[in-house]
């Protein structure tokens, strides 16, 4: 192929069957932009929605971003930068001059907005804000002084609120009156004098009713109100319980100061899950895009952890070497049995970890779910108990070294079944994450529980004697 013959790409196969930018699509823009032609790029590049855009910048190459965005800046608007990934977002957002970065934060909504700012240094978010006009600049500051991951942060402070004394007649002359209002919504709130919510209209019913009807008459008057400080995941969870569309966030006065919409709760939802369960195996966030540094890092703090729990584990089986020295089966078996009680501690733990994320476990039912998975741990174990008998036995002909292995097997299973319970429960109570740390310990509790089980029933059965 000659310098300047790139492959052809036919109409509306940017995508494939799973919406995903192909691999030959992403090539041609990366070379048109090497081989310095510009609009060649910026024409492949112009029919994508801002999404799939987002997603052209988050699998090029870091050192090639900054080339990639000189050759279409032009369609990099707000849009795209809401749709980005947060550290590739961030690659961009350092090559930009202040001004651009305020331009961009105008166009967006409140809480977009926000996720740009926050992850920039504090001189730069004083040029930003410096640059924006006062009233951008008033709410993002007050969307920064809110605690990260809470509704303050999350919320949209561009919303339709309208006093109870209109008629439905009032509001529609409102809303097509007014052209600075927010162009996404669902639902009209409606406020007291003190402009404390007292209730929703859907717009769906704005549309089909009589415009001499009062709204007080046909709002919704029970709603689902959020606190400004409130978490995250805890909003997530409301959302989710009560099917919510929109809701409105209310600071501590009781006053409205914003909604959150179901499209950043979905955002949300995906990102908590996404995190618990790579927390549950000390990978940190896991993002592909993360810097190496900072994944070398908090991957091998957890490596250093599980190495000391594995030299505890190693200890025990010291305490048995003289019978492991006389019965060389021993050592070949022990595993087996911590082996299987680490996955079963693991499967327990991963149901509890999202129970309790999801409120499905509380002080009410925990001793109903510790029963639960003590009845489980009891029907797998001595499941397993027979199968690794019988295969003990058949392998190596000894009974007693089968009978000491399944008991052992009993034994471990309910200790993992007890831990992957107990674990999380117990460091949701102290107020610490279980999704974090709850692994190294059940490992643990399951590694010394099989080793000290097998090799400790193999030594009073006389085993090694």
């Amino acid at each position: 192929m000659s310098e300047t013959e790139l492959p052809e790409i036919e109409p509306d196969t940017e995508l494939d069957e799973d919406d995903r930018l192909r691999p030959e699509f992403v090539s041609a823009v990366l070379d048109a932009v090497a081989q310095g032609q510009v609009d060649e790029a910026r024409a492949l590049v112009e029919p994508l929605h801002p999404a799939d855009i987002a997603d052209l910048f988050e699998l090029t190459p870091h050192e090639d971003r900054a080339s990639l965005a000189h050759a279409v800046s032009d369609l990099l608007d707000a849009d795209v930068f809401a749709e980005m990934n947060d550290y590739v977002r961030e690659d961009l957002i350092d090559a930009l001059e202040p001004h651009e970065v305020a331009d961009l934060a105008a166009e967006l909504d409140t809480d977009d907005a926000v996720a740009i700012i926050e992850d920039l240094d504090e001189d730069d978010q004083r040029a930003v804000l410096r640059a924006l006009d006062p009233d951008d600049r008033a709410a993002i500051e007050e969307a920064l002084s809110y605690p990260e991951e809470s509704a303050g942060r999350l919320m949209q402070r561009d919303l339709v609120a309208v006093p109870e004394h209109w008629t439905v007649g009032d509001v529609l002359t409102y809303l097509r009156g007014q052209e600075d209002l927010t162009t996404d919504f669902w639902e009209v709130f409606v406020v007291d004098p003190g402009h404390h919510p007292v209730g929703t209209c859907a717009l769906s019913w704005i549309l089909r009713t009589p415009r001499w009807v009062p709204v007080a008459d046909v709002m919704q008057r029970e709603q689902t109100l959020i606190e400004v400080d409130m978490d995250q995941e805890e909003v997530a969870l409301r959302f989710q319980k009560y099917a919510l569309i929109s809701a409105a966030v209310v600071d501590g006065e009781g006053r409205l100061v914003g909604m959150i919409t179901v499209d950043d709760v979905v955002h949300i939802i995906q990102q908590e899950a996404g995190e618990d369960v790579l927390r549950l195996s000390g990978a940190g966030e896991g993002d592909i895009n993360e810097p190496i540094r900072l994944t070398v890092r908090t991957r091998l703090f957890w490596l250093v952890v599980n190495l000391g729990t594995a030299m505890l584990a190693a200890s025990v089986v010291g305490l048995f070497q003289g019978e492991i020295a006389k019965f060389a089966l021993l050592a070949v078996l022990m595993p087996i049995v911590s082996g299987m009680g680490g996955n079963a501690g693991t499967q327990t733990l991963a149901v509890v970890v999202r129970a309790l994320a999801t409120n499905q476990l509380t002080s009410s039912n925990s001793v109903r779910m510790v029963t639960r998975e003590l009845t489980i741990s009891i029907c797998n174990g001595v499941s397993l108990a027979v199968l690794i008998g019988l295969g003990t036995f058949l392998i190596f002909g000894n009974r007693d070294l089968s009978l000491v292995i399944g008991m052992a097997m009993i034994i471990n299973n309910l200790i993992a079944g007890l831990g992957g319970v107990l674990v999380p429960v117990t460091l949701d109570r102290m107020n610490i994450d279980p999704a974090v740390s709850s692994a190294v310990f059940v490992t643990t509790m399951t590694d010394v529980g099989g080793f000290l089980s097998f090799l400790g029933l193999a030594t009073l059965w006389g085993l090694g004697g």
